[in-house]
């Protein structure tokens, strides 16, 4: 059947500025690093974007190597995009990245402008559009000059490849770096996407100060820590689960053990606040001003409308807090 979008997509979704930009995004954010690549049921994929975008998730943030096999999410992307989204493309904001490994040889990684480049015309291609909104650099690179690293994405938003370009885990040092150099070339950096959650908290060390100072957006990943944040890991660990496939280098078996019991007290929590365990995960993320999106994964419809739903209560009072700090601090 045609997919027609509801008619009632912006009636709960939460919208929030980037920055000082004129642009928004949806509070929550749908990521496509896993369950859209090459090895996943397209369907169930397509009945999560769909379901996204009915919510109000009008962000689709990609990036060149997300898969498996890498470049295979953009292509899933360029089909449910061809199928189903292709009537509503001013009312999407779709992201993409470079930065990690995509090709063999020399010219295949990091942040050359010849990479860069040439991974953006690749990425369209794969998603069959002529521009994205965003484009980032993925991954600071030690060996390129940075003014190297702006000044293709600068070209990319001159060109008409891009509407706007932003960073991802780049230090605050490294951000203010090229923040400056892209407003001297005259494509402000739009955003910056680190990792942040209850688990991982290196943002707070000074990057959301450079943020909130230079007035650029944040879209915060892995706001769940991997599933860590959720009720999956409980009771220990499924076979499914991203800790027990060894290709998952970011979550081992020893760091969900570890961790389970300010886990178990966290769900008592999150249970008192009338919430799930990742309900209230994302609300933490959430907490802060500078924090324009919590960008989440999906594997399915109900764990998206599970993670919507934390836009329902994003207040923390001053105890809930504090007992958050103690419980991560124990």
């Amino acid at each position: 059947m045609p997919y027609l979008a509801s008619n009632t997509r912006y009636d709960s979704m939460t919208y929030n500025r980037v920055g000082s930009s004129g642009l928004k995004l949806p509070a929550i954010s749908l990521g496509w690093w896993y369950n859209f690549g090459g090895r996943d049921n397209i369907e169930n994929g397509r009945a999560i974007a769909r379901c996204a975008f009915d919510l109000g998730v009008t962000h689709f943030d990609l990036a060149n190597n997300y898969g498996p096999p890498p470049g295979s999410a953009e292509e899933t992307f360029g089909t449910l995009y061809k199928q189903d989204f292709h009537p509503y493309r001013d009312e999407l904001i779709v992201s993409t990245k470079a930065g990690y490994d995509m090709w063999p040889g020399p010219y295949g990684e990091w942040g050359s402008r010849k990479y860069l480049l040439a991974s953006l015309n690749a990425s369209l291609k794969r998603m069959g559009l002529d521009y994205v909104d965003i484009f980032y650099s993925h991954r600071f690179d030690p060996d390129t000059p940075l003014e190297e690293t702006m000044g293709a994405l600068d070209s990319a938003v001159r060109q008409g490849k891009a509407l706007y370009v932003g960073i991802s885990s780049y230090s605050p040092e490294q951000t203010r770096d090229a923040v400056r150099i892209l407003r001297e070339l005259g494509t402000p950096c739009l955003i910056h996407q680190p990792s942040y959650n209850m688990f991982d908290r290196w943002i707070e060390n000074g990057l959301l100060d450079v943020l909130s100072d230079e007035e650029i957006g944040c879209i915060v990943f892995s706001p769940l820590a991997q599933g860590q944040l959720t009720q999956r890991y409980l009771k220990g660990i499924p076979s499914d689960a991203r800790a027990s496939k060894t290709e998952r280098v970011w979550l081992t078996p020893d760091e969900v053990k570890a961790n389970l019991p300010k886990v178990q007290k966290l769900n008592e929590l999150a249970e008192q606040r009338g919430q799930s365990l990742a309900q209230m995960a994302i609300a933490w993320t959430l907490r802060n001003p500078v924090v324009t999106s919590a960008l989440i994964g999906a594997s399915s419809v109900s764990q998206l409308e599970d993670s919507l739903a934390s836009l329902n209560d994003l207040k923390f009072s001053e105890d809930e807090l504090n007992q958050i700090e103690k419980i991560l601090n124990s």
